[in-house]
C-alpha cells in the first residue's frame, strides 16, 4: 500500500468531521472572539476552509514562504455558505492532488519558509500529516469551543458529543 493510500482515509474522515463542524457556524457571529488575542470566529472558520489547499502546495512545490501575500483581489468569506464553498473547493482539490501520488514524491523534502528563512524541512508526507491534517484538527478543536460558547450543538467528532450520538 502506498503512502497516499494510507493518508487518504484519514484525510477523508477528518475533512468530513471538519465540514460538519463548519456547517454549524452561526452566520451572525463572524466578528465574535472569546479573547482580544484570539482570532474572530469568521477568521478561524476561513483558516479551516483554506488549510486543505496546503495539500496541493505541499505536493506541487518544494517550499512555501509564509510571508507570501494573498492576491490583491482576495475577499474573505463572510457567510457560512461562503466558508463551506471555499472548504469544499479546497478539499476536492486537495484530495485530487494527493490521490495516486508515488512514495518517492511524498518522501521528497519540503521546507516552510518565513521571510526567506527556513522554519523546518521534512518529508512531504510528514508535512501533510502534521502541518496540514493535525493543524486542521487543532483549529477544529478551537472552533468547537467557540461554538460551545455560542450554545451551538456540537457534532460527534471521535465519539459522541454532549449533543449528538455517533
Amino acid at each position: 500500500m502506498s503512502i497516499a493510500d494510507t493518508l487518504l482515509p484519514e484525510f477523508d474522515r477528518e475533512m468530513g468531521v471538519t465540514r460538519r463542524l463548519l456547517e454549524r457556524m452561526p452566520d451572525g457571529a463572524f466578528d465574535w472572539k472569546p479573547h482580544p488575542k484570539s482570532m474572530t470566529l469568521g477568521r478561524l472558520a476561513e483558516h479551516l476552509a483554506e488549510l486543505p489547499q496546503w495539500v496541493g502546495a505541499t505536493i506541487s512545490r518544494d517550499d512555501i514562504d509564509l510571508d507570501a501575500s494573498r492576491p490583491a483581489d482576495y475577499v474573505p468569506p463572510a457567510t457560512r455558505a461562503a466558508v463551506l464553498a471555499l472548504f469544499d473547493l479546497n478539499v476536492s482539490a486537495a484530495r485530487a492532488a494527493l490521490a495516486n501520488r508515488t512514495d518517492p514524491e511524498l518522501l521528497a523534502p519540503w521546507t516552510l519558509l518565513k521571510g526567506g528563512q527556513p522554519v523546518f524541512t521534512m518529508p512531504k508526507a510528514s508535512v501533510l500529516r502534521s502541518f496540514v491534517v493535525n493543524h486542521i484538527v487543532h483549529h477544529r478543536g478551537q472552533l468547537s469551543v467557540y461554538l460551545r460558547m455560542h450554545d451551538v450543538p456540537l457534532p460527534s467528532i471521535y465519539g459522541p458529543s454532549a449533543d449528538e450520538a455517533m
